[in-house]
């Protein structure tokens, strides 16, 4: 059964988009946790349309060692806002197009005692 509502996503060359951050499960992403961190990185340029749901985009040269080529599935139409932009400069992107917040300061640590354990509790920034 087909998706009546689904429609198809295209962009034209010189459009900007976003990328899509892969999630990792316990990793900070842009300082944040959990389900409010941001999901998606950039605007970046449509440098070519490759096939019917690949685009070329023009990475910057921090993220050269990521491949340039993605699915339109993990590309979001950018809306000109800047509250919308994310840094990518202090990002330390992985081959796999994942990434790892570093841990900036230790603002407090509680340690919770419950009947059969320890929970050690940390704010970081």
């Amino acid at each position: 059964y087909a998706d009546p509502k689904r429609r198809d996503v295209e962009f034209d060359t010189s459009d900007s988009v976003f990328l899509k951050v892969t999630p990792r499960c316990g990793v900070t992403r842009f300082g944040v946790k959990g389900k409010l961190a941001p999901r998606y990185i950039g605007p970046f340029e449509i440098a070519e349309r490759i096939g019917p749901v690949a685009y070329r985009l023009n990475l910057p040269a921090q993220l050269g060692h990521v491949h340039n080529v993605f699915h339109v599935s993990i590309l979001k139409k950018y809306m000109p806002d800047p509250s919308h932009v994310i840094q990518y400069v202090h990002v330390q992107i992985q081959k796999d197009a994942s990434y790892e917040d570093q841990l900036v300061r230790l603002l407090a640590r509680e340690l919770k005692v419950f009947r059969n354990k320890e929970i050690l509790l940390v704010k970081v920034l």
